[in-house]
């Protein structure tokens, strides 16, 4: 690769003296790889050519940053939005697992048997819910702590 800009770069400096510069190459693409020179090469090799109309005119490095922050600014806005939003249904997927849990505690309640397995069982679920209820808050904690974490960011980038 660095042969390849060195050959062009030698090939370009060959006519810096005009104002419009046009500089010829052939390509040759064969088993050890990409070859560029001044002469054809090959059957298989391909004419080049470079113009430029001003070889000492720069380029403006601070515009190509500024495009390349502006598109990686706007990358990290998406997938913060995206991990936001991800976090928010895993949020609501755990409200729906506490919800089933919670019913199913439930109906357990509604089963008819004799008082002092009633009063066993109701014990039992008031555990059940209990720790079904501790889980959920734990997780949602962590939850809402990452969201509220990646909102800073994305305030950040906006």
């Amino acid at each position: 690769m660095r042969r390849t800009y060195a050959i062009i770069l030698i090939l370009l400096s060959m006519g810096v003296s005009a104002e419009k510069v046009s500089v010829s190459y052939y390509k040759c693409v064969t088993d050890r790889g990409t070859i560029f020179s001044q002469h054809p090469c090959g059957k298989n090799g391909t004419i080049h050519t470079l113009t430029h109309s001003n070889p000492e005119a720069k380029i403006p490095a601070e515009q190509h940053f500024k495009t390349l922050n502006n598109l990686e600014k706007q990358q990290i806005v998406r997938n913060l939005k995206h991990e936001i939003r991800a976090k928010r249904q895993k949020s609501a997927i755990l409200s729906r697992d506490r919800d089933r849990d919670s019913r199913e505690q439930q109906a357990r309640l509604n089963r008819v048997m004799d008082d002092r397995k009633k009063q066993q069982t109701i014990r039992d679920v008031k555990k059940q819910l209990k720790s079904i209820n501790k889980q959920y808050l734990k997780d949602i904690k962590d939850i809402d702590k990452q969201i509220a974490k990646l909102e800073k960011q994305l305030a950040r980038y906006q």
